[in-house]
């Protein structure tokens, strides 16, 4: 190292201010450098400082009140769950359930005012836009907004607590802060790593959607960037004015500690501007793979930096592994599901309305569940991407023939079933417009190769509600087309508590109809399905009235938009039993739901379920 720079590694981890005695023109001698470092702190070379202990505390502290919050969420969703549960039995003999279809009046107040409720009055999945076109982004409830305050307020007060304000701008006060900001900075990573993966443990233990937990990793990850940054400003400024920002720049040409931080604040804030809600809506597929890449960067560049302090290191440490373990599960996930005695196939159809149904043959499929979800790689249009659908229908189809084309008895028929799970795709940019295209070079169906990653979601079970009202938007049929075939068979079996099932869903044309047309016809023909079961189709845009008929009672066709408060004050006058209300459709469309199920909390026992996937 350059003599004339002994003191960077000190002045950069504790603030030292020998350096600043010393001109910037001036030579240090071996012996003097000697000297001076062998009275800097020994925090320097990895040892213990006082300074160390507070920061653990705060670490500490940080990751206790985290897994309090797991805990306590943890106990209200198995308190939850008895409590569903215990209905579902009760009512498994009471046609009437009018114990269950009464209001409880603290709960509900809950659910109409923290629970269900949007920032301000109405808008939550609706996004917000910069000249009618730009997106940035969408509000968060009012739960999750107390959640944001409360980690915002939690890493205020741990970065500001027990700082020599009094003594503001000395050495003391600003190397406190800046170890205290950088630690926090790091011990942040932790979560924030784990809140964005796919395979996070607690998307299921706490019944949470991957979309709130994609929120909260998105604000980690600012608190992450401003602690780093607010680490870097306060280690610049006493510097500066040591050694002037000639002498600064020296430091980060000879000290690989300086630079290397240098170069994890400049990829963070990278990662910032990269990640804002327009850019990532407008070229997402572009994003991931530099956001991807730049946090691997990033991690590289804390390693490097923090690799001779034992306490912060760990932390790095164990954000890689979480990162490393969670692209592990999802390449086993990957390998097992799709390679077998036979690979995974993805069969493709054109549908009107340009969308496509995507009939997924896998080597090892699991059980389905409504409310499912995978995500689709196919090679030869996305390469390695690959993207979230809902998994419409599952279906075992009987393979008559074997390998060799000789056909099978009866018996081997049974067990050599493939099960297949179909899709529905409405083309939009990127990988559909792709598939789409694809397709229509073909000028027919097509046959893929294809990759399967799953199962996610389906953690809502309906089982222990009298009433359920079913509200889709569009390709959104797809999440809610599942829990028809489910719940009526659970009916006819009498191992549900389900009475009244109304599906209403919004279209733009008839012809969408052809999207589940074979799905439905096996819907609509199951046992005892016209004992509880009413479909309600809102055409949008029809050409001309005629398309607009209703084929019998319980199948009816409107034209126009819904009045969704309308019908639910109607659902409600004849509600048996709790009633469970889901939408699965457009920003717009939620949000109206939402505002009904609140409205109506004082009158009747209503929960609400939202799936949405949203970047």
């Amino acid at each position: 190292m350059n003599s004339r720079w002994p003191l960077f590694e000190s002045v950069h981890v504790r603030g030292v201010v020998e350096a600043s005695t010393t001109p910037a023109n001036a030579t240090i001698t071996s012996s003097s450098a000697t000297a001076i470092t062998s009275t800097a702190d020994p925090y320097v070379y990895g040892l213990p400082s006082p300074l160390d202990v507070d920061d653990t505390f705060f670490a500490t502290l940080t990751f206790l009140c985290l897994a309090a919050l797991v805990v306590l969420l943890a106990v209200y969703r198995v308190a939850l769950g008895g409590v569903r549960y215990t209905r579902t039995l009760v009512c498994l003999t009471n046609s009437t359930q009018k114990y269950f279809r009464l209001p409880d009046g603290w709960f509900g107040w809950t659910k109409e005012n923290i629970l269900y409720a949007p920032l301000f009055r109405k808008r939550h999945m609706r996004e917000l836009q910069l000249l009618g076109r730009l997106s940035i982004g969408i509000l968060p409830t009012r739960l999750q907004t107390l959640f944001l305050v409360g980690i915002i307020a939690m890493n205020v007060t741990f970065c500001t607590w027990n700082i020599p304000w009094s003594n503001a701008g000395s050495t003391d006060m600003m190397a406190i802060l800046r170890q205290r900001t950088g630690t926090m900075s790091v011990v942040n990573m932790i979560p924030l790593v784990i809140m964005a993966g796919r395979n996070n443990p607690l998307i299921k233990m706490l019944n949470i959607s991957f979309d709130t937990f994609n929120l909260m990793h998105r604000w980690f990850g600012r608190i992450v960037v401003s602690q780093a940054l607010a680490h870097t400003i306060v280690w610049t400024i006493p510097e500066v004015q040591s050694l002037g920002w000639n002498g600064v720049t020296k430091g980060f040409q000879v000290s690989q500690l300086l630079l290397s931080g240098l170069i994890g604040t400049v990829l963070m804030l990278f990662i910032l501007l990269q990640a804002t809600a327009t850019l990532r809506h407008a070229l997402y597929e572009t994003f991931l793979h530099i956001h991807q890449l730049v946090v691997i960067g990033t991690l590289a560049a804390l390693y490097i930096h923090l690799h001779t302090l034992p306490t912060q290191v760990i932390y790095v440490q164990v954000t890689i592994l979480a990162w490393v373990l969670e692209r592990l599960v999802r390449i086993w996930i990957l390998l097992y599901r799709n390679y077998g005695s036979t690979s995974t196939t993805a069969t493709v159809d054109p549908l009107p309305g340009d969308a496509l149904r995507v009939t997924v043959r896998m080597a090892r499929p699991w059980t389905f569940r409504p409310g499912q979800y995978m995500f689709l790689t196919i090679p030869s249009v996305g390469l390695w991407t690959s993207h979230p659908f809902s998994v419409a229908w599952s279906d075992a189809e009987e393979q008559v023939y074997s390998e060799k084309g000789i056909v099978m008895h009866q018996q081997d028929v049974l067990s050599h079933q493939n099960t297949t799970m179909s899709l529905i795709i409405k083309r939009r940019d990127g990988f559909t417009n792709d598939l789409t295209k694809k397709l229509e070079t073909t000028r027919g169906r097509v046959i893929l190769k294809a990759l399967v990653e799953g199962p996610y979601g389906g953690g809502h079970s309906l089982h222990s509600y009298g009433t359920v009202i079913l509200f889709a938007g569009g390709v959104g049929i797809t999440h809610q087309i599942g829990y028809l075939r489910e719940l009526i068979n659970g009916y006819t079996n009498g191992t549900v508590a389900i009475q009244r099932i109304v599906l209403v869903w919004i279209i733009q044309s008839p012809e969408h109809l052809e999207w589940i047309r074979p799905w439905m016809k096996d819907i609509l023909s199951m046992e005892k399905r016209r004992d509880i079961l009413r479909i309600q189709l809102f055409v949008t845009r029809p050409r001309s009235t005629k398309e607009i008929h209703s084929p019998s009672a319980t199948v009816q066709m409107f034209p126009g938009r819904p009045n969704i408060d309308t019908i639910l004050k109607l659902e409600c006058q004849d509600q048996i039993g709790a009633m469970a209300v889901t939408v699965c459709g457009t920003g717009p469309l939620a949000d109206e739901v939402r505002d009904a199920v609140r409205r109506r909390q004082g009158e009747a026992n209503i929960d609400f379920v939202e799936e949405c996937f949203s970047w």
